[in-house]
């Protein structure tokens, strides 16, 4: 729970918390381990979370614009807006 929320110090101060007065749930000397290890590493575990959920490909540049028709043979395509979305995908590390 505290890694997938990437909990911020006051957000693990009250999880661990609830999680102390909890039934069945952990002592406060096992709080005070896991807030200690969750301020040493927090980084590591959210950038290993990360890389994890990524599929094979990645998005490695984007670009788009909006074009606008105005001349055209039929009538109804004047001022009708066109996306044109141009996406660069490549793999993870290269």
């Amino acid at each position: 729970s505290i890694a997938s929320a990437d909990m911020d110090l006051n957000q693990l101060e009250a999880f661990l918390t609830a999680q102390t007065k909890k039934q069945g749930g952990i002592t406060s000397d096992q709080a005070a381990v896991i807030a200690k290890f969750w301020k040493n590493h927090r980084m590591k575990i959210h950038e290993s979370l990360i890389n994890q959920s990524r599929w094979g490909n990645v998005l490695k540049n984007m670009n788009w614009r909006v074009d606008l028709k105005s001349q055209s043979r039929h009538i109804d395509q004047i001022n009708a807006p066109v996306a044109i979305v141009e996406m660069e995908l490549g793999k993870i590390g290269q």
